[in-house]
């Protein structure tokens, strides 16, 4: 099993900076079931609050009338050890309108964690942390069976995590072509150390990693950042691939170590030219580093405008000048130079290793539909969506716009966020209307899996 990067995941820039956004994304289908729900005193349960961003977004809306005078009790599950400052605070907030509670525990002991069931829980990316940490698709199933127990009847499961590859299995063998020496040299760094340390499932013999440039084989190791590389791998390495980099680069952006720092939080964050194309307007302020070729620099700065007390810059632009520096920097922490090294240091540790997305849509409702219906048989429940208006896939398009611009075989960027809700197989005309609401969404051999799993012993 994997250790958890306690110490990195809860250093300060990261859960009260880099890990504290997104706070309405994470939190609506927390009011969505709240506004379902009949209970006059409704217990939310969150597991990895992280920085606050979905307390702080619940709080906001619980002060809204027409959610009226039922207060709601919030119980917090954080990892022991992680602590937030941001978090602090948030709770301070959402205790003058409601009552909440922090718990250290894992999300596998949650049933011991709880002093009563919960009405609704609520999880961001808690599948890859399990996966990676937990003791990989067995602690995941012993999540699943835990969750079903602990939700009251009809109560709700608010999942949201990266989107994994639609309608393809994750080992298909494909192949992708990269030019971008920055991605080039992130290839050579990062995947080997993923494949030989981190948690993943691409063990098979088909699941070899092979790459050409000038048409003989190389190391992905050895890969030359000059050259273009044909690499043949499974289509999930890939989206890891893919997916590491972005957050390696937001990571890096963060730590200003690139003497730019965007500002990624906020209204200045989503200042679009085109909304629907992900073509937006860059905020940025300017940091002292030493080791970044003054080229990069002053490419930026000629091609910026000043706004206040920033700049501000076409996020295409900011884009090509990031990746020139990420070069440049990744060539650095190779060479040994000590701030370079730990920044990549700081980020593999924490996030290197983790196994980001490799459930689909269809993959995440049927593992969840056929494990909790088998899990407690004195009182049998299945989590699954009430209807085909509780599964949403936001697309992230900054981020597909950067990334068509860079590969030749991009693979689509969104969040998939799912509301199951706990429902009692007996409740025959419920369970009828949620599954005539997952048939877009689950395909045909994995609904006979789930019917299967509701008539036990009858097939």
């Amino acid at each position: 099993m994997s250790v958890f990067a306690t110490e990195h995941k809860s250093a300060p820039h990261y859960l009260d900076i880099a890990a504290n956004t997104h706070g309405e994304e994470k939190g609506f289908l927390v009011v969505k079931a709240l506004e379902r729900l009949e209970t006059r005193r409704p217990h939310v349960v969150e597991i990895g609050p992280g920085g606050g961003a979905a307390v702080g977004f619940l709080a906001s809306r619980l002060r809204e009338p027409r959610h009226g005078d039922g207060q709601v009790h919030l119980t917090l599950v954080e990892v022991p050890g992680v602590t937030s400052q941001a978090l602090s605070r948030v709770v301070d907030e959402f205790n003058e309108v409601g009552s909440c509670e922090l718990v250290h525990g894992l999300a596998q002991d949650l049933g011991s964690l709880l002093s009563r069931p919960a009405d609704v829980v609520s999880a961001s990316a808690l599948v890859h942390e399990v996966y990676s940490y937990g003791g990989g698709y067995g602690g995941l199933h012993a999540l699943i069976r835990i969750l079903g127990s602990v939700i009251e009847p009809y109560g709700y499961f608010a999942y949201r995590d990266l989107f994994s590859v639609a309608d393809r299995c994750l080992h298909e063998r494909v192949t992708h072509a990269y030019d971008a020496p920055s991605w080039l040299r992130f290839l050579r760094m990062f995947t080997p150390r993923y494949l030989n340390h981190g948690k993943h499932s691409y063990h098979h013999i088909r699941d070899q990693v092979t790459a050409r440039q000038d048409s003989r084989l190389v190391e992905v190791a050895d890969l030359d950042v000059e050259t273009c590389a044909v690499i043949g791998a499974p289509i999930g390495l890939f989206r890891e691939i893919q997916r590491h980099y972005i957050t390696f680069r937001d990571h890096v952006w963060r730590s200003g170590v690139l003497g730019f720092i965007p500002i990624l939080d906020g209204e200045l964050s989503a200042e679009w030219l085109d909304a629907r194309t992900g073509h937006k307007l860059v905020h940025y302020i300017l940091s002292s580093t030493e080791w970044l070729p003054r080229s990069c620099r002053d490419m930026l700065e000629a091609l910026s405008e000043p706004y206040a007390d920033h700049r501000t810059v076409d996020g295409d632009i900011f884009d090509l000048c990031t990746d020139l520096a990420l070069d440049a920097f990744l060539a650095a922490a190779e060479q040994g130079d000590p701030v370079c090294e730990r920044v990549w240091e700081e980020w593999s540790a924490r996030e290197g290793r983790e196994t980001y997305a490799y459930l689909t849509i269809d993959e995440l409702i049927t593992e969840f539909a056929v494990t909790s219906a088998r899990a407690n048989p004195s009182r049998p429940t299945v989590l699954l969506p009430s209807s085909a208006e509780d599964i949403v896939v936001r697309q992230r398009h900054y981020y597909n716009r950067y990334l068509t611009k860079r590969l030749a075989n991009p693979l689509p960027d969104a969040k998939q966020l799912v509301l199951f809700r706990n429902i009692p197989v007996t409740d025959s005309r419920t369970l009828g209307e949620a599954l005539g609401g997952v048939q877009e969404s689950v395909g045909k051999h994995n609904l006979a899996r789930v019917y299967a799993a509701l008539n036990p012993g009858r097939g």
